[in-house]
């Protein structure tokens, strides 16, 4: 399988709301330049007609100008690793690959292998998602992580003393990131991890915490699933949207029997909390 590098050169202000209609649009990952972005997309799914109608939406307020190429999956994933920086989360969490130093000042030390995985902590709503989870009970949950890219909320979940754990995504790759993540980090071999959706569940599985960064649709689509996976008074952690989506993913939640604890944003990303009553 391999994958399409796209290559925006544009104003730095414009670099957060591209990255929004790509994620839209399909791409899984992005990479802030001097120039711009890069965004990486599965080939079958990248469609040259769905850049053009982004780029003409920006075109009269900024200068975008766009190239793309096929990667093999080997040189993606050393381009990636090359250029991955250790992440932050305020003084407690940081994310590093094996390749970095560990820094002991933080609490909670992550490990992963960077393999350009939707959820290296880099983008805006993995960093909203970690800094809301310090905040929420996991001592003793069943947690669930939604579309696990690399796994990484699922490894923080279980720091923060989660003990039943199951995760998935539809992406392979980010299946076997996330089995190798798993590993480094020494979570037990009860950790669950497969390729497929919320479908593929069993319906008796109950958690005490969901984790969901995915993107609006499919919020939309599946927030009725994932509050019959949730246990009363259990909490579900919502982002991976913008925050212009924010009262349609609200809307959803309500109608669903959830109740909104809090919300946050970051460079115009949004994360919602909410319990079940």
């Amino acid at each position: 399988m391999n994958y399409v590098e796209l290559d925006i050169q544009t104003e730095s202000d414009f670099t957060e709301i591209l990255m929004a209609e790509l994620g839209e649009a399909g791409f899984e990952s992005f990479v802030e330049t001097d120039e711009g972005l890069l965004a990486y997309i599965q080939e079958e799914d990248f469609d040259e007609t769905k850049i053009a109608e982004i780029v003409a939406k920006y075109q009269e307020m900024t200068t975008i100008a766009t190239s793309w190429k096929s990667l093999e999956r080997k040189n993606w994933n050393e381009e990636w690793e090359k250029s991955y920086e250790p992440i932050e989360v305020g003084d407690k969490i940081r994310v590093r690959a094996v390749f970095h130093e560990p820094n002991p000042s933080f609490q909670y030390d992550l490990l992963i292998q960077p393999k350009m995985s939707f959820g290296t902590g880099h983008h805006e709503t993995t960093w909203l998602v970690m800094n809301e989870q310090l905040s929420l009970p996991h001592a003793g949950l069943s947690v669930m992580d939604v579309g696990c890219g690399t796994g990484i909320l699922t490894i923080l979940a279980y720091k923060l003393g989660a003990t039943h754990l199951l995760g998935f995504d539809i992406d392979e790759w980010a299946v076997e990131n996330t089995v190798e993540n798993f590993a480094m980090n020494s979570l037990p071999e009860q950790a669950e991890v497969f390729q497929g959706t919320i479908d593929g569940v069993k319906p008796e599985l109950v958690f005490g915490g969901i984790l969901a960064n995915i993107n609006r649709n499919i919020l939309l689509a599946e927030i009725p699933k994932y509050v019959q996976h949730l246990a009363s008074g259990g909490w579900l952690v919502t982002s991976g949207f913008y925050e212009t989506d924010q009262a349609d993913i609200e809307r959803c939640a309500e109608e669903n029997g959830l109740k909104k604890l809090r919300s946050n944003t970051r460079n115009q990303w949004a994360t919602v909390v909410f319990e079940k009553l």
